[in-house]
């Protein structure tokens, strides 16, 4: 009875914190994932208030909490959609991952961490967050912009990328071996391949086999399936946060605007509980240590995603403003980081506090990346202009690339 009162005690004062402090963000404009993974570290080991008894039940909603945000973010695409994102982004795919994994793993490497850390590292500064660009391109009204579809086809690339990357990872940190690897990879691309496909030939018969008029059983259907699809791929080496992410590609149409409605609240808690327990299993003591590295980290990711987005924007036609503004947008990293460093921070001794301290500062410099890349650059090459000598006056501004003025520009 004691233990039962002190676990009800501690997680509603972590629910009620992470409300507060949710709200607090969203005042000043911020994404509340450096908040939470702040909570974390207050409440964590070596913390202002650790915790003691809530712990295993917070690791375990942090699980849910990942496989909810695979499940959403498969949700928001159709499997036309990703195989015609295939076909058109794969070379910007390409170049994301050149541009920006190999940071990371010239970062292991320089840290003395073995292959395995170095992977990891990779992954964690290769992959932006779809979450935080996704509020953040919403907040600031760009959803209707030229550029945007860029920004989400690259997020699909690397999400898609992800059902490659994660079971790989998984085998390398179960030590199976190059063989016990390749055969897990054949596995997930096999088991993404037949998801695809029947999503593309079958999709109406699922979605009409897991919809109901009644929201309560609608609701228990779809998480009972992708909890039981998530288990499974894990049982199988296949992450089950990528299990997750099939499901949700498999689920569409009306069938998914519905779950979406009904599962976006559990997905916010159990979200904001995941980045409390990474923060809980971190010792803020550790951080002081690898701030330099992590600062040189992301000053390194801030330059390599503005140039992965002003390419792919180029490729797209659009203008200098726009490409700009795509490169600005896609400088957050948030779950997909913390996913990979939660994986592997068994594994390798020091991932953790670098991936916390990494993470922690693009969650709060990718939304000012993504306002005032474009201002800023384009004030910077006004002042050049006006300073060099025997110049005219500055020519003007190149034309937005909205859509209004696209269209026209195009009628």
């Amino acid at each position: 009875m004691h233990h039962t009162t002190v676990l009800l005690i501690e997680l509603g004062a972590v629910i009620l914190g992470l409300g507060l402090v949710g709200r607090l963000a969203g005042r000043v404009g911020m994404s509340p994932i450096p908040l939470y993974l702040l909570c974390g570290l207050a409440f964590g080991h070596g913390g202002l208030i650790p915790l003691s008894t809530s712990e295993d039940f917070i690791e375990v909603g942090a699980e849910i909490g990942v496989i909810l945000l695979l499940l959403m973010l498969g949700l928001e695409y159709s499997a036309s959609e990703l195989v015609t994102n295939l076909r058109t982004q794969y070379p910007s795919g390409i170049v994301d991952f050149v541009l920006n994994a190999t940071p990371g793993a010239l970062a292991g490497w320089a840290l003395g961490w073995g292959p395995v850390g170095i992977i990891a590292l990779a992954g964690i500064t290769w992959i932006s967050s779809s979450g935080v660009i996704a509020k953040v391109l919403t907040e600031l009204g760009r959803l209707g912009n030229r550029e945007t579809p860029v920004i989400l086809g690259v997020l699909v690339m690397e999400d898609l990328a992800m059902a490659v990357y994660l079971p790989l990872l998984t085998a390398l940190l179960a030590g199976v071996g190059l063989a016990g690897a390749g055969v897990t990879l054949a596995i997930a691309l096999g088991t993404a391949g037949v998801v695809l496909y029947v999503a593309l030939r079958h999709g109406r018969i699922i979605s009409r086999a897991v919809s109901s008029d009644n929201p309560e059983l609608l609701l228990l259907v779809v998480l009972g399936l992708t909890l039981l699809v998530a288990g499974v791929a894990q049982r199988l080496q296949v992450s089950a946060a990528v299990g997750a992410f099939l499901v949700g590609i498999a689920i569409s149409g009306e069938v998914a605007h519905s779950a979406r409605a009904l599962l976006t609240p559990l997905r916010d808690l159990f979200a904001a509980v995941f980045f409390v327990f990474f923060g809980l299993s971190t010792v803020p003591a550790d951080i002081p240590p690898v701030l330099v590295p992590a600062l040189l980290l992301a000053a390194a990711s801030l330059v390599t995603k503005i140039v992965t987005g002003w390419y792919a924007a180029r490729r797209a036609g659009i203008g200098t403003k726009g490409r700009l503004r795509a490169g600005g947008a896609l400088v957050a990293r948030g779950e997909f980081s913390i996913v990979i460093a939660g994986l592997a921070a068994g594994a390798q001794p020091g991932l953790r506090p670098v991936a916390t301290a990494y993470v922690l500062l693009l969650v709060i410099v990718g939304p000012l990346a993504a306002r005032w890349t474009e201002p800023a650059v384009r004030r910077l090459l006004d002042l050049r202009r006006r300073s060099a000598p025997g110049d005219g006056p500055a020519p003007p501004p190149p034309a937005d690339t909205g859509p209004a003025t696209w269209a026209t520009r195009h009628s």
